[in-house]
């Protein structure tokens, strides 16, 4: 093996494919789409050079601007409570249901195969105020509180909401059986001595299991950080951005930049904004691991 590992034929002969395929796919559409950015116009309208007028265009453009602010905020809401909630149902399934959870890990994971559409539309109907009321709003006439029947996706601060626990409870699942699987590679001996030492409920979890865990937790932490800033089909099947442009994403004003305003050179623009986000963030989470 070791002999192996030292023939830079044979390195190059395994991973030269899977190189060629990556940048293929990966790296030149990222300096194609950054080259963009120095250009306004598009195939049809044809292209002129701006160099830097996209990138002073972004500051004083309210609706990037509030686009970013609606991503980074539901980037760390929805990237916290994933991994929390996952961890949560890790360690219910390690420590209570035990060779029972296989049921429960199967139901909890089901959600993160469904089709995003298919989820969007059940939120929809469950929130739904018009032509009929959805089960939530169903609920409260049910229940003679009607001071609380309201349009859900209709109004800004509820539609932001709905979205971030729609996408935490069709994720969390995922980082369920990481995090589960990170808890079974903790040996049953450092759990029983931490347990004659006295440690037991949340200083269990604190001092001795979360330590062991770090690296999945990090690893959790940047799949969820950057499927969170990326997230497109989940607030277009749901609300499409609106209302007005509350619930926009930087992805979502990135197509509708290009492909409807035909502004190729402000759409790739924005699009090296969230690509240098998404890199900061995973080094930034990647530096402070290996520190630790």
């Amino acid at each position: 093996m070791e002999r192996l590992l030292r023939d830079r034929k044979a390195i190059l002969l395994f991973v030269g494919p899977a190189l060629l395929l990556y940048t293929l796919v990966l790296f030149i559409p990222i300096v194609w789409s950054t080259s963009y950015s120095f250009f306004s116009g598009s195939p049809i309208k044809g292209f002129e050079f701006v160099g830097l007028d996209n990138y002073k265009q972004l500051f004083g453009d309210k609706t990037f601007l509030k686009s970013l602010e609606f991503s980074i905020k539901y980037t760390v809401i929805v990237s916290i409570g994933q991994v929390f909630m996952g961890l949560m149902l890790a360690l219910l399934f390690v420590f209570y249901l035990k060779k029972t959870s296989f049921i429960v890990r199967t139901m909890v994971f089901f959600p993160v195969v469904l089709p995003t559409v298919a989820v969007a539309q059940m939120f929809g109907k469950i929130f739904e105020i018009a032509p009929r009321y959805g089960l939530v709003n169903a609920l409260f006439e049910s229940l003679q509180l009607d001071f609380l029947i309201q349009p859900w996706l209709g109004q800004a601060s509820t539609a932001f909401w709905i979205i971030a626990v729609m996408e935490i409870w069709k994720a969390m699942g995922f980082y369920a059986v990481i995090l589960f699987a990170g808890l079974l590679d903790i040996p049953d001996e450092i759990l029983e001595a931490a347990k004659l030492d006295g440690a037991k409920g949340f200083n269990l979890l604190r001092f001795v299991i979360t330590p062991l865990i770090k690296p999945i937790i990090f690893a959790s932490m940047i799949f969820s950080l950057n499927g969170a800033l990326k997230v497109y089909d989940s607030v277009v099947a749901l609300t499409n951005g609106g209302p007005g442009n509350s619930t926009t994403p930087l992805t979502l004003y990135m197509y509708v930049t290009s492909f409807r305003f035909n502004e190729y050179g402000y759409g790739s623009t924005i699009a090296v904004i969230l690509m240098l986000i998404s890199l900061f963030i995973t080094l930034f989470i990647y530096s402070f691991n290996r520190k630790e």
